[in-house]
């Protein structure tokens, strides 16, 4: 697995258990790396970087996502779609060096990977939206 994808895979596992929780993110993201034994200081650096995103943008990111899932109050998502969108809008919003397209098919994967069956297509439905009226010149 690539290292920014297994990244991606910590953050999103950290989101989600300080979403369950109610603990910082940076915290959670600790104890998922403790457990993995301290992967590769590369993909520990991109999953910090990730989770920060998240924390430092969660207002904003949160009501972006509710905008565009408007039938959808984002409380009533499921804890892992809603983490997946996060760290995906994170990404299409804040972080100018990581191409759209990539930040969408990651998302996606990892929708197909830890989300319900059909999970995915709402992921990409969401951020494809999100893409295209917020990010149109990235």
């Amino acid at each position: 697995m690539r290292k920014r994808s297994l990244a991606r895979e910590y953050a999103i596992q950290a989101l989600y258990n300080s979403d369950i929780i109610d603990i910082p993110a940076s915290q959670s993201l600790n104890y998922v790396l403790d457990m993995e034994g301290f992967p590769d200081p590369e993909v520990v650096d991109f999953a910090k970087y990730l989770v920060g995103l998240v924390d430092k943008h969660r207002d904003e990111i949160d009501k972006v996502i509710s905008k565009f899932a408007s039938n959808w109050p984002i409380d009533r998502m499921a804890v892992v779609d809603r983490n997946i969108l996060r760290l995906g809008s994170a990404e299409l919003l804040y972080a100018q060096d990581i191409p759209p397209k990539a930040s969408i098919n990651e998302a996606v994967e990892l929708a197909k990977k830890f989300g319900e069956e059909d999970a995915y297509k709402f992921v990409n439905g969401i951020l494809d939206r999100i893409r295209k009226e917020l990010c149109p010149t990235k």
